[in-house]
């Protein structure tokens, strides 16, 4: 089954209503989508929602209710009974020591030494409970595959998620709705800021650098500026996108006070990029960076935003369900940050971390069922590719181009995946356009020659 957005759409608004009441009516749930969804389609998706095991129902006629199958989350705080997100006793000491009013609080700078304290594999940022919480999750079952081949499935979800996430953490006041339109279909919502707008096509910028990327990523001091630069083209001075910062700034609401210095600042993020390379748990590297990109605020602005895009390296490179930082209250995730700027604190942060992390695989689990996903085009991507330049580059038609794919298939790929491989080409050719030769080698001049062969 191919990537549908909108059957997506019906699945999430089956969640959100399954907030407020047990069961859905159809009647509701219409109302819920909008007028830009027509029953007669979503009657078809629940039914494939049902037979995937998503969805559940009961009644018949004009009593019939739909119920959406959740699994059960685990909670970090016992004493939380509807799995909404309240921080631990102890995180919350925290956290009420940084709400007294700022004048209350001692000014603080930036403490290398906290950052040097931090010694690979032997200290931990992530509690035994958060990892084992986050371990629990599992995996998509790709840890064999490319990196980055999880993310290229749920590419365009994660692309809308993570992108209205990151950037309501910084309020903005897009939807989700809103932001998909945007992303998806590049309509901008009426009434809003231009830089509204920005940020969270940025962020598609910067998540697509992530995906496309995936199989070369390192963490390194370039990766870091790149992915800053990504989020704040047009949002700051085009001398300062992408550029260590050389004068100081502030943090609002705190009295935390960040180094000052391009120097010093350029050698600080080159440490902390060095010392999460060294990290082998991909859950506390993805942490670590979180912590440390935000805390030295490297940059004129968008610190945290490429922080939240950083902590995301570890997890798409290994496969892992990436965290879009839904779940999470504005409020919360300052206090947390906070705590960080001013007490070294990271156990809020953590929890609201490993909190995000749980809703968001569950939403992506969701998706294995709905988004088809063929292994062999993803395993073979190399093959494939060069079997289609070749055709194209040769000027194979007809029976002359079938036979060579077969021969080229039979060749090079397992003969498990060979009928797949060779569906996939010919699908690929028969779609072929100027937008999706990139990869192949070939130029333009040569596609159209090709296609007014056929």
């Amino acid at each position: 089954m191919r990537y549908n957005s909108r059957k997506l759409a019906v699945l999430s608004a089956l969640r959100k209503l399954a907030r407020q009441t047990d069961t859905v009516t159809m009647p509701e749930l219409m109302q819920k989508l909008g007028s830009l969804f027509v029953e007669r389609s979503v009657r078809r998706w629940l039914n494939e929602l049902m037979r995937e095991g998503q969805v559940e129902k009961s009644g018949q006629k004009r009593g019939t209710r739909y119920r959406i199958i959740i699994k059960t989350i685990p909670t970090l705080n016992k004493e939380n009974k509807e799995n909404k997100f309240a921080f631990s006793a102890v995180a919350q000491k925290a956290v009420q020591a940084i709400e007294k009013p700022v004048i209350k609080r001692k000014p603080i700078g930036y403490d290398a030494s906290w950052v040097d304290a931090y010694k690979p594999n032997h200290t931990f940022y992530l509690s035994a409970k958060n990892k084992g919480i986050l371990k629990s999750l599992g995996n998509p079952e790709l840890d064999k595959m490319p990196a980055g081949t999880y993310a290229r499935k749920i590419y365009n979800r994660l692309l809308i998620d993570l992108s209205y996430n990151s950037s309501r953490l910084e309020g903005n006041t897009y939807s989700l709705g809103e932001t998909e339109k945007l992303i998806m279909e590049g309509v901008g919502a009426v009434g809003k800021l231009d830089p509204e707008k920005i940020m969270i096509l940025n962020h598609k910028e910067a998540i697509r650098y992530l995906v496309e990327n995936a199989t070369k990523l390192v963490i390194n001091f370039n990766t870091i500026c790149t992915l800053h630069y990504l989020l704040s083209d047009g949002l700051v001075s085009a001398n300062e996108a992408g550029k260590i910062r050389d004068h100081s700034v502030k943090i609002g609401s705190s009295t935390y006070i960040p180094m000052d210095g391009r120097v010093r600042l350029t050698k600080q993020l080159n440490h902390i990029c060095s010392i999460a390379e060294k990290i082998d748990d991909p859950y506390e590297q993805s942490f670590f960076l979180l912590v440390q990109i935000a805390y030295l605020q490297a940059f004129v602005d968008v610190n945290k935003r490429t922080a939240r895009l950083s902590a995301n390296i570890p997890l798409i490179t290994h496969n892992l369900y990436p965290i879009s930082f839904n779940k999470i209250e504005k409020d919360d995730y300052i206090s947390a940050m906070i705590a960080i700027y001013e007490l070294h604190d990271p156990r809020a942060l953590a929890e609201l971390y490993t909190f995000s992390s749980m809703y968001t695989a569950q939403e992506y689990d969701v998706l294995k069922h709905a988004i088809g996903f063929n292994e062999a085009r993803i395993r073979f991507r190399n093959e494939i590719r060069k079997i289609m330049r070749d055709i194209i580059v040769k000027k194979l038609t007809g029976k002359a181009m079938q036979k060579y794919i077969e021969n080229a298939a039979h060749k090079n790929i397992p003969v498990a995946f060979q009928l797949e491989c060779i569906n996939a080409i010919n699908e690929d050719l028969s779609y072929i356009g100027p937008e999706r030769i990139h990869g192949l080698g070939i130029s333009q001049k040569e596609l159209s020659t090709w296609v007014r062969m056929k």
